[in-house]
Order: structure tokens, then sequence, then C-alpha cells
């Protein structure tokens, strides 16, 4: 059996990887990359393998890191199923339909530069319409349950509390219809469901891999905790925040209500860069609570130099604050959201049922249209606005931080991970200018970084996942991470744990 690393690997985007047997290929996940304008290329590279050949997809979650080369696949010849989790199923259907439409629309835009300067038109990676047939492809499963999804191998997708849908997958492969050199699968012993409504079901031998997919932060808002796995020959563990220690969610909680009571009180503007899914529906659950303990309350009010366009779209009040979603990707996938409760914790579950959740929200609008947009640039002060994207790459947060970045009296808080080569990286790095469309605007806001909000677990959160491993895995493949970083955590695993550990090279192939 043969385990090649497409991408992901000493880098936080393009996770995808080939396992290849005597009977089957299957593709665990089919990442773009994203960030450094080289990273960038890699989308528009060859595959490393014929899209034809690959019997199946296993998606470990939406976000476009992990899914947004699936149209592309299907597109030039994928004609098998692609399996992933009821939830991930729905949120792909809108996150990779708005994928396409920033690819026609930046193809658009270089087409336009290019033709100007005498050269060739450029088209997108993929369109709309080619994004909307893969759709066809995926098939939603149940976590817990163990199914074949191609020949010789067996899938069982368990929680990683990392997004809605998102999934740790367990592998049991088989060469020549016989097991080789494996431990034994048992069942599980309890489901991660809160009603243990899953069907609970164990597999039959094989060689067996783990890939934990983006591993959750415990106790992150609305989602369930990570599941453990007790056994495995070979495991792929993620290593995004593999070299720090996350605050408690309650220290994370008070540092964030700080940052933004200070902003308010200074009579400025909150801007958050935030991923649609997921990140955006933590923040909300996170001004929900502080809204019903009355934390938000008698801070400045919105003041918008009388502009008709802004009194139409808010709505004042003398003991609340305005939040803005400004995304429209965002305002489907809160929908979405509430159509999985099955994904979500106890304490979610008890806050819809007393109808505070999201009801209970500070004023919220979720605007639309560009002009609802570019209205809220109208409002100086007394605005909590979340926009994507999540690392400032494109979308609407740009225009936010253009009319606020150089204001002293606002903030930026940022509460996710910043790849490598992003505006938001250099932002949180110290930069006093940047660059938006063609304009020079200087770094003035305050920058507030809120690690604790991660949907990543830390250092600790991902030696403790391994370390319930009852049955030491012979090898342990470091990825999802900075090069230094994922060097460094897999020198850790391999200190604490005495397991032979390994940090791939992308596109590197190993024996297994």
């Amino acid at each position: 059996m043969k385990l090649q690393f497409i991408g992901g690997v000493r880098s936080v985007t393009g996770s995808s990887y080939l396992i290849t047997t005597d009977s089957a290929k299957i593709l665990i996940d089919c990442g773009m990359f994203q960030g450094r304008r080289d990273g960038e290329k890699r989308n528009l590279l060859p595959f490393s393998f014929k899209p034809s050949e690959i019997k199946a997809v296993i998606l470990t979650h939406s976000h476009i890191d992990h899914s947004g080369l699936i149209p592309r696949l299907v597109k030039e010849g994928f004609r098998g199923e692609i399996f992933a989790t009821k939830a991930t199923v729905d949120l792909c259907g809108i996150m990779l339909l708005d994928s396409a439409h920033i690819q026609e629309r930046d193809a658009e835009w270089e087409t336009k530069k290019r033709l100007r300067s005498g050269k060739r038109a450029v088209k997108p990676i993929y369109n709309i319409a080619e994004a909307a047939n893969s759709l066809s492809y995926f098939k939603g499963v149940d976590c817990n349950t163990v199914l074949e999804i191609a020949p010789g191998i067996e899938a069982r997708f368990r929680e990683a509390g990392h997004i809605l849908g998102s999934a740790i997958e367990e592998l049991w492969v088989k060469e020549n219809g016989k097991r080789v050199n494996s431990v034994r699968s048992l069942p599980i012993r309890k489901p991660s469901a809160p009603n243990g409504s899953f069907p609970l079901t164990e597999a039959s031998n094989g060689v067996k891999i783990v890939l934990s997919g983006d591993l959750g932060h415990k106790g992150i808002p609305i989602i369930n905790d990570p599941a453990y796995i007790e056994e495995a020959d070979y495991v792929l563990i993620e290593s995004t925040y593999g070299n720090r220690q996350h605050r408690g969610m309650k220290e994370t909680i008070e540092e964030f209500a700080g940052a933004v009571q200070e902003t308010l009180k200074r009579g400025g503007n909150v801007i958050i860069p935030s991923f649609a899914v997921g990140r955006t529906q933590d923040i909300l659950y996170i001004l929900n609570q502080l809204s019903r303990e009355k934390r938000l309350n008698h801070l400045n009010p919105v003041r918008d130099n009388n502009l008709q366009e802004t009194r139409n779209l808010k709505e004042k009040t003398s003991n609340g604050v305005n939040v803005f979603i400004d995304s429209p990707l965002a305002k489907k996938a809160t929908m979405i959201f509430l159509k999985h409760p099955e994904c979500f914790d106890k304490e979610t579950l008890e806050l819809i049922e007393k109808g505070q959740f999201i009801k209970g929200s500070p004023i919220l609008k979720f605007t639309e249209t560009p002009e609802e947009s570019m209205a809220i640039n109208k409002i100086r002060s007394g605005a909590i606005i979340i926009s994507s994207s999540g690392m400032c790459e494109a979308g609407r947060i740009r225009h936010h931080l253009k009319h606020n970045l150089w204001r002293e009296e606002c903030s930026i808080i940022f509460v996710g991970f910043q790849a490598e080569g992003t505006l938001g990286r250099q932002i949180i790095n110290g930069v006093r200018t940047i660059k938006l469309f063609g304009e020079t605007i200087a770094v003035r806001a305050k920058i507030y970084t809120i690690g604790g909000l991660s949907a990543h677990a830390d250092r600790e959160g991902l030696l403790d996942w391994l370390a319930h491993f009852k049955t030491k895995p012979k090898e342990v493949f470091v990825v999802h991470g900075e090069e230094k970083i994922s060097l460094d955590f897999a020198k850790a695993v391999h200190e604490r744990f005495l397991i032979d550990t390994y940090v791939p090279k992308l596109l590197e192939e190993v024996r297994i």
C-alpha cells in the first residue's frame, strides 16, 4: 500500500492524501492551496494522479483548504463517490459555489488587465456550473457507521470537533483480501452523540489508518468535542498549533469581551475577519452570551454621520450594540448550522430549546447586497462588523479594513489562524501600512489576536488526543502545519510516546 502526500504538508493549506492499494485508489480531501502566490499557482498544476482512476473521495470537512479542488477533480474525470458527513455535504453545497464565484470574478479581473497589456485571457479553475455538477457526486453518511467506500477499504467517520460536520477518519485497508501486520479493530464503547442514537458497528480486520482531519479545540462553542480513538497502525495528525497553548475558554471570552468593550467606549468600530463557516457562528454564540449577561449594554450607540443609507440599514438602541454579519455565505452557513442539531453540544441544544440562540443575540443584521455592505462603511462608531474572508485575502472584509484600519479608535480582532503570506498575517506581524485596492492604508487601529477561539486543538490538545491510543501506532505522520511547527511537534510526539514520527514533504510517497 502506498500513501502520497499531495498537499497539506509543511503548510496549512491544500490538504490532500492519496492511498493506493492493489485494487483501488482513494483520496482523502482535495483542498485548495491558499495564501502565498506560489501556493495559489499550485492549484493550476496537473494532479499527480489521474482523476478518473480515483474510486472514492473521503472529505474530512467543508473548509476550502480541504474541499476546494473537488470541482476541478470532477471536471477532469473523477466519477466516483465523495463521502462526507451530512452537515459537510450541506456546507459544501454553498461553499463550493461561493468558491466558483470567486474564481470567475478573479479570472474576469485578471483577464481585463492581461488583455490591456496584450496578453491572453485566463480562465477560472472552475466555474459555477462545474461546481454545481460536482455536488451530484457527494454522499452524506452518518458518524460512527462503518461502510465500504472502495474494494478492500472500509471507513468510519468520527467527531472531530473542528467545525460543523468535521470528522476524524478511521480506515481499514486490505490488500489481496488479507490483513497485514495490523491491530484488531474493536467496537466503539460509547457513542459521541449526546442522545446515543448513532449505530455503532465493528469493521473487519485490515491495516488501520487514522486521519485526524482538523482536530477541534475542546470547549469551543456549539459543536461536540473531538472523539478519542483507541488504536491504529498509522496516524496522520494535524499540527496547525503544534507549538503553542491556547488560553482557556473562560479567559478567552474575557479577553474578547474586553477588546469589544474598550473599542466601543473609545467610539470606534470592531472589525472581525472571520471564516463564514464555524468561526462566525462561534462569535455569534459568544456575543449572545455577553448580551444575556448584559455586558454589552449601555455602550456607545451607532453613529453614522446622519446618512440615510445607514438609517435604513440599522436599528438604533440606547442599551445595546449592533452586530453586522457582512457575508451572504455566513448567513447561509448559519441557517445550515441550525439544521444539524446532531452536531451540537448539550449547552447549545438547551439554548435553542429555550429560544435564546440565535434570536437572543444583540441587534443582529445579516447584510446581503453590495449596497448594504457599503452602507456599513458609513458607520463611524458603535458597530461590530463580522466579515469574511478570515485571512483577509478576499471578500468584503478588505473594504471594512480600508475604512477602519487607519482609525486609532477602531480595533481589528483576529479570531483564527492567519497563514503565512496572507494579508491577515502581515497585519498581526506588525506592518505599519498595507496596500488595498491600489491605495496605501496606515495600520493605526488596535490589533488583537484571540488565539483561544481557534477551532484547532493546541499542542497539549493534540498530545492529549494521541495519548488516548491504547495500542501504540507504528508511525505517526505530522501534517497540516507550517514547516517549523510540524517539525517541532513531531519531535515532541517522538519524545513523549517513543513512536516513529515523520514530517512528509510535498508529493512524497511512502509505503506502509
